[in-house]
């Protein structure tokens, strides 16, 4: 049971620290990158770099065909047009484990909109040359520049994660599985680049009692009335309170001190479950409200979205890859007896039960339910049993082709291609029974692909934190959000799975 906020706490009232002061102590350069201002100033940096680079292969490219062109002063305006779009949109803003897809749209939206506006000033200035063609070809090599440089610093700053560099060091205010969630979220998932460093609340930690029957692997730090001297000591940069023994009005402190350091701080929301990305925030009075949006599984979008556009994409896909269908069909033929089809039980929207396909990729006998055991609050999947893959079944296993029959099912109109990937009945059954939030999956088409999916939740990996990303996913989907996991699961089959 999560206790929540704002309950009576027996400790006593927290001190204010009127004159609490920032840390002094030297940064280092690694301290210096993650944080604010260094860490915007390397982005804008790396913008600039790119869109001059594009302006000036731009401008050479449109002056070279071009007899008379628009002047050079003009088209320098370019690069800093972009980047005060870029910061207009709050673009530079740091957020937690931006990926590079989050980049494109952006970029695209400030490019263009920098394009319109430069074109606008060179046909009221009465710029010579054909300018339509020259922001055209600027606007391509800076759009294909600032992506690629974009991409690049990803890429870095992801490897500096995952060997625990970059890493800002954070405080969880809060105890229970919520506050024990999100350490060991944050432990897990270094691409958020913090670190969580200690937790702090009014009473101790629980001993042994957090979501896997184990003792939090971070120290407890004190109370929030030591919050000043922990944030000294631990010289944290982030702060996240989680549901807390103690009392709203005592955690009030807390975020004004860490400001006072400079620290970020977030908040975790009581009724969590129910905010998606694009809640908005209105008031009533100096009270803040926050607006939370529906996603209606029965509205036209998804009708439009993933009823018909599903069919029609899974079509023409079938079409486009037709010769590697039938290749595939002739060497699981040939690779031993047995139909080249293997068709399992899934569960579907509304718990409706349909016929999965696959290529088979064993040979006969294939395992049933009882050659194998399950993980307990894991999901099945992977080699099931004693291993009877064909030479070509495990190629097709590495690389998800096994799969491809299941865009069968989605112009069949069982499966999207996108949504919560489906599960056996029985399995449903005992899922539903032991794991939070499990049955709202059932809201939407299964899927080909998912958003668990593409976060490594595949094979035997948590069912909870599977239901976790599938409700998410239903809770703030749009044909965006559809794409990016399209994308993502090109990625995601580059790498060698079981």
């Amino acid at each position: 049971m999560i206790t929540l906020q704002g309950r009576t706490s027996s400790s006593p009232p927290a001190p204010k620290h009127p004159r609490a002061q920032p840390r002094r102590r030297r940064r280092s350069l690694n301290e210096l990158a993650r944080t604010d201002p260094l860490s915007t100033i390397i982005t804008v940096t790396i913008d600039v770099v790119a869109g001059s680079s594009g302006v000036a292969l731009g401008a050479w490219w449109g002056f070279s065909t071009e007899p008379t062109s628009p002047p050079v002063w003009l088209c320098a305006l370019y690069t800093p047009l972009v980047v005060a779009t870029l910061a207009f949109r709050k673009a530079y803003a740091r957020r937690l484990n931006r990926r590079f897809l989050d980049e494109i749209g952006p970029v695209l939206t400030a490019t263009a909109l920098a394009a319109i506006l430069l074109l606008t000033l060179m046909v009221f200035v009465n710029a010579p040359g054909h300018i339509g063609g020259v922001i055209a070809k600027m606007w391509v090599c800076v759009v294909v520049l600032m992506l690629l440089f974009r991409l690049i610093r990803a890429e870095y700053q992801r490897s500096l994660r995952r060997r625990d560099l970059l890493l800002s060091p954070v405080i969880v205010v809060g105890n229970g599985r919520v506050a024990y969630q999100i350490v060991e979220r944050l432990r897990s998932s270094p691409q958020h680049g913090l670190k969580v460093v200690g937790m702090m609340d009014a009473e101790p930690p629980w001993a042994g009692m957090d979501s896997d029957g184990v003792t939090p692997p971070v120290p407890y730090l004190g109370s929030p009335d030591d919050v000043d001297r922990i944030i000294r000591d631990t010289g944290a940069e982030g702060i996240v309170i989680a549901f807390s023994l103690t009392q709203d009005q005592l955690l009030t402190p807390v975020v004004r001190i860490a400001h006072r350091h400079g620290l970020r701080v977030w908040v975790v929301p009581r009724m969590f479950d129910s905010v998606g990305e694009n809640v908005r925030v209105e008031h009533v009075g100096g009270l803040p409200l926050l607006a939370v949006p529906h996603t209606n599984p029965q509205g036209w979008q998804f009708t439009l979205g993933k009823h018909v556009g599903d069919r029609v994409i899974a079509a023409v896909g079938l079409l486009l890859i037709s010769p590697v269908f039938l290749t595939l069909m002739l060497l699981v033929r040939l690779s031993s007896p047995g139909p080249i089809l293997f068709r399992q039980p899934r569960v579907g929207r509304d718990g409706q039960v349909f016929d999965c396909l696959k290529f088979r990729s064993m040979r006969a006998p294939l395992p049933t339910d009882a050659d194998f055991e399950v993980a307990s609050g894991s999901a099945p999947g992977g080699v099931e049993g004693v291993d009877r893959r064909t030479a070509i079944g495990k190629i097709m296993r590495r690389t998800s082709l096994d799969e491809l029959p299941q865009l069968l099912n989605v112009v069949k109109g069982d499966m999207s291609l996108v949504g919560p990937r489906p599960e056996r009945p029985e399995f449903v059954a005992l899922f539903d029974a032991q794991i939070r939030r499990y049955g709202e999956r059932h809201r939407v088409k299964a899927g080909v692909t998912g958003w668990a999916q593409v976060h490594g939740l595949r094979g035997q990996t948590s069912i909870a934190d599977r239901a976790e990303w599938d409700n998410y996913y239903i809770e703030n989907w749009s044909w965006a959000l559809d794409m990016k996991i399209l994308m993502l699961t090109v990625l995601a089959v580059m790498r060698r799975a079981e």
